[in-house]
């Protein structure tokens, strides 16, 4: 495994500075999978499903723009900047269009989505783990802002973060992409930025989006999660080529409650998708 950064220059719209994004490349040969994290998370949250896809896999994650090890504060943090990323990255590395899937989790989820909507030539797969285009939902950016508001700042310490967290694989997650300072551990995202991060969602729907996506689709859900099945009902309904799984007893980080489940549910999809021809 190595880890490198990626440059990626502000789009002509925002005069920004360039943003910083940390990557991990876990290596491996095989198709491309190209992993997204969710709101506030990290790239290491993906490491115990891409120890399993290693052997077949080239997989690569990185931190998005406000998050963990990328530039804590960017000043364009739109969907279409982090599509941009996406684009950045497998560019970066190398990434064959023809073969490479985009996995997402929840916002990192939507960003696959757009990606694949806007540059079809960029994957021939796409997995989005509890995310989807509904919406709008005016409410979220004060949920996430009281939310974040509810992080007992500075945590005392790993054990501490990860009960606050829930516990368990997904508890253990969220307390490692915590950073050590002045008595204890804080986060590395800043509140105002992960707001603003969501204000898109909280005024559309990307329903359009998903109607340009031509790829094969695996939607999977928690069994107790965020996403409702009416949401993936539809996604189905208006994307055939769309396969709908749902993990037992796991929640929003369904791919940290049980990393083993949602490894079979990738690999039947890739496998099935492979057999078709489409990856």
């Amino acid at each position: 495994m190595r880890t490198f950064t990626v440059t990626v220059a502000s789009g002509d719209e925002v005069q920004a500075a360039p943003v910083r994004l940390f990557c991990t490349d876990h290596g491996g040969d095989g198709p491309p999978l190209l992993l997204l994290h969710g709101l506030a998370g990290h790239c290491g949250e993906w490491d115990a499903l891409a120890a399993r896809f290693a052997a077949t896999h080239r997989v690569v994650a990185f931190d998005a723009r406000g998050s963990g090890a990328s530039t804590r504060r960017p000043g364009d943090v739109s969907r279409a900047a982090h599509v941009r990323d996406v684009l950045a990255v497998a560019r970066a590395l190398g990434l064959s269009g023809e073969h490479t899937v985009l996995v997402g989790q929840s916002m990192g989820g939507l960003t696959a989505l757009l990606a694949a909507a806007a540059h079809p030539e960029a994957c021939r797969a796409l997995i989005l783990i509890e995310a989807g285009p509904a919406g709008p939902n005016p409410e979220l950016p004060v949920q996430i802002g009281d939310w974040l508001d509810s992080w007992p700042v500075p945590f005392p310490d790993a054990e501490a973060a990860t009960a606050f967290f829930g516990g368990g694989p997904a508890g253990r997650a969220w307390a490692a992409g915590l950073a050590p300072g002045p008595g204890g551990l804080y986060p590395r995202v800043d509140r105002d930025v992960m707001v603003a991060t969501v204000q898109e969602n909280a005024h559309r729907d990307y329903w359009d989006a998903w109607d340009r996506v031509r790829c094969p689709v695996l939607v999977v859900r928690g069994e107790s999660g965020a996403m409702q099945p009416e949401e993936a009902d539809r996604m189905g309904a208006r994307h055939p080529d769309t396969r709908v799984s749902v993990i037992p007893g796991a929640g929003h980080d369904a791919h940290l409650d049980d990393s083993a489940a949602v490894y079979r549910e990738i690999a039947a999809f890739l496998a099935g998708t492979r057999a078709a021809g489409a990856v």
